[in-house]
Parts: C-alpha cells; sequence; structure tokens
C-alpha cells in the first residue's frame, strides 16, 4: 500500500463511514433511470422478479469488487497525483453531467437509456428456454456488460482509491441494491414519472460536491 499515517481506531471508523455514505448516495442517485435500472425493470416483467434481482445484483456486486480492487491498484500512486487525479474526475463527470441536462428539454423523460436497454435485452437469448438459470446468467451478462465502463464503476474506482475499501463497497452494494429494488418493483413506470434532465442535473451537482469534498479534505487512504 503507499506510504500513509497510522489512523486511530476513531479515525479509520470515521474514514469508513465516509466511504459508506459516499457511495451509497453516488450509487443510488446516479443509478437510477441508468441502463442497468431498465434492464432490471424489463427482465422483472418477463421473469420471476426475485431470479432477476438475484442476477442482477450479482453482477453489479461483481463489478463493484473489481473497481475497488482497481481502486486500491491505483493507490499506489504518489498521493499528490491520486489527490489531483480524483478532483479531476469527479469534476469532469459532474461537468459533463450537468452540461448533458442543460441540453435537455425539461420534460425529456428517460428515453434514451431505456431505449439502450431495451435492444440489449431484445438482442439476448440466454433464457430462451426461460430456466432459473437462464434468467440468472441472463440478468446477470446483460448487466455487467451494460455497467462496464459505467461512470459509476470509474466513481466507484476513485472513492476505493481515495477512501477505505470495505466502507465503499458496502455503500456500493448497498445503493445498487436500492435502485435495483425500485427498478424490479416497477421502475419504469417511477422513471416514467421522472425526467432524464432532473436526474443528470442532480447526479451533476453530486459529482461537483465529491471533487470539492476532495479538494478540500485532500485524498484520506487507509493500510487494509
Amino acid at each position: 500500500m503507499p506510504p500513509c499515517p497510522i489512523y486511530s481506531k476513531g479515525e479509520n471508523t470515521d474514514n469508513m463511514l465516509t466511504a459508506f455514505t459516499a457511495g451509497l448516495l453516488l450509487i443510488s442517485l446516479s443509478e437510477l433511470g441508468d441502463k442497468t435500472f431498465f434492464i432490471a425493470a424489463i427482465l422483472s416483467m418477463r421473469y420471476p422478479r426475485r431470479l432477476v434481482f438475484a442476477g442482477v445484483i450479482a453482477a453489479l456486486a461483481s463489478m463493484t469488487i473489481i473497481a475497488v480492487v482497481m481502486g486500491r491498484v491505483v493507490a499506489f500512486l504518489p498521493p499528490s497525483y491520486l489527490h489531483w487525479a480524483t478532483i479531476f474526475l469527479f469534476s469532469i463527470f459532474g461537468i459533463k453531467l450537468l452540461y448533458q441536462a442543460s441540453q435537455m428539454p425539461s420534460s425529456q423523460s428517460c428515453g434514451e437509456e431505456e431505449e439502450e436497454a431495451m435492444k440489449a435485452v431484445a438482442g439476448s437469448n440466454l433464457a430462451k428456454k426461460k430456466s432459473k438459470l437462464g434468467i440468472l446468467l441472463e440478468a446477470f451478462t446483460l448487466t455487467f456488460i451494460g455497467e462496464w465502463g459505467d461512470r459509476t464503476q470509474i466513481a466507484t474506482i476513485a472513492l476505493a482509491a481515495t477512501y477505505h475499501p470495505v466502507g465503499v463497497i458496502s455503500g456500493v452494494i448497498l445503493g445498487h441494491s436500492i435502485s435495483t429494488a425500485i427498478a424490479v418493483l416497477g421502475g419504469r413506470i417511477i422513471a416514467g414519472r421522472i425526467s432524464e434532465r432532473t436526474i443528470t442535473a442532480a447526479s451533476g451537482c453530486l459529482f461537483i460536491v465529491f471533487g470539492l469534498v476532495a479538494l478540500i479534505n485532500g485524498v484520506e487512504t487507509v493500510s487494509v
């Protein structure tokens, strides 16, 4: 691990709590109305919800662990480089999202994300026989591919490089679980009443906030 100060038990707990809160807030908001959100919603209309939920969460949990491992590798960078890279990533994502929101009509729903999800599901035949394993595999594969390279994956990497990995994993997976549960229990109806502009703008603001927090507090790493 990169050189870092020795934290007391209280400081270590605070770092984990910050990591958990950051992961939970960032993911639960950013994933609402995202492509993987609609994949879960569409699949749950075709297959048993519990199987879809299990497959989707398994994929997102796997992706989270991969992202956190990548984040801990990135943590080997010199602290100053890591500090400014974190600020840069969160700020760029935030500015990009705010710009995209400004270009959207206020009445626009999550049509583009939903359309991409529908195409992904339509092109899959893993659950053609509708077996339990086939359904789980389809939900897992579509979600894993849809989430790869997504801004939330990159954000998770940045969080893991900055904060305690256990706190990041816990917060991110809980955030994914909340958004997936909403999707499976009626996400298409709920998302249809929330404009894509609102979701995008809120996500952009949240990324900007994390960029400012990183700028003010600097990089906090802990040995594990």
